[in-house]
């Protein structure tokens, strides 16, 4: 399973105070148990003054191993503690797959 890799190295490195590593592969036209689109909810005091670009930039480079390897699709949601009490965990849904609608030949 490539998702608890995914948290542990999430984990280690940003010491969050809030993770979720979402699995959406079952929303994109892949086999069945696929693990290639994740999206991502990370709170981390590291993110404290951090635009997004630095932001999905640290996580990138965290996970490039990850996303040369099996991740087809990442979706980051990244917020300082002072924003995550803002927007109280209210994180935009995940739009549905392109591709969904393709008939496989």
């Amino acid at each position: 399973m490539k998702q608890p890799q995914i948290e542990k190295k999430l984990h280690l490195e940003l010491n969050p105070i809030h993770l979720e590593v979402i699995n959406e592969s079952h929303m994109h036209h892949v086999p069945p148990g696929s693990e290639s689109h994740f999206k991502l909810v990370v709170v981390s005091e590291q993110f404290e003054g951090k635009r997004l670009i630095a932001r999905h930039r640290i996580i990138n480079q965290l996970l490039s191993d990850e996303l040369s390897d099996f991740i087809h699709a990442l979706s980051m949601h990244t917020y300082s503690p002072q924003e995550w009490e803002t927007v109280r965990g209210d994180v935009p849904a995940s739009p549905k797959c392109a591709g969904s609608n393709k008939q496989k030949t």
